[in-house]
């Protein structure tokens, strides 16, 4: 049984995440999605609590038909030592052999923790990037089409469009 961790902050789940969870599990038979910095919420960076990334998420992989069953998804706090990052994310996960990372410093330090790094492939970073689609919400521009349709009825029913806009003190 071979199992991989994909770290994310998830902020929100996006249509480049759902390409890379399939990569994945063409690779291994279970993922473990991290939903990282699962403390922070309410904020321009981090605007959705970890439970609501984790519904996200969930209800993504079940519309697209992913065998959830497959999947673990576990939020992780954030800890100020990134040396020992690794470490405290093996205390919160099942036991996993291989790491999906495009982050340089997440590649690094799973590799000095002497874990296999696969870097999937950037499916589009430019369009697909959670920081790009955070502004188009601020902005009310269109971002529909950048993540899973249950992504999008799930911020718009629980108002996380208006949150973002009210984090950055606008309503446009």
């Amino acid at each position: 049984m071979l199992r991989g961790l994909y770290p994310g902050r998830f902020q929100p789940f996006h249509l480049g995440h759902l390409n890379v969870v399939k990569w994945g599990l063409e690779k291994v038979d279970e993922l473990i999605i991290l939903v990282g910095s699962a403390q922070e919420s309410h904020t321009l960076s981090n605007p959705f609590t970890a439970g609501e990334r984790i519904e996200m998420i969930r209800n993504s992989l079940r519309d697209e038909g992913i065998d959830l069953s497959r999947i673990f998804i576990i939020p992780i706090p954030d800890i100020l030592m990134n040396s020992v990052w690794a470490y405290h994310v093996s205390t919160y996960t099942p036991k996993f052999d291989v790491v999906f990372a495009r982050n340089p410093l997440v590649v690094r330090i799973f590799k000095e923790a002497g874990y296999k790094v696969e870097v999937p492939p950037p499916f589009n970073r430019e369009k697909y990037n959670s920081t790009y689609i955070r502004r188009l919400i601020i902005l009310n521009e269109n971002w529909s089409e950048l993540v899973p349709k249950a992504v999008y009825d799930f911020i718009i029913k629980n108002k996380g469009d208006q949150r973002l806009r009210e984090i950055v003190g606008t309503d446009k």
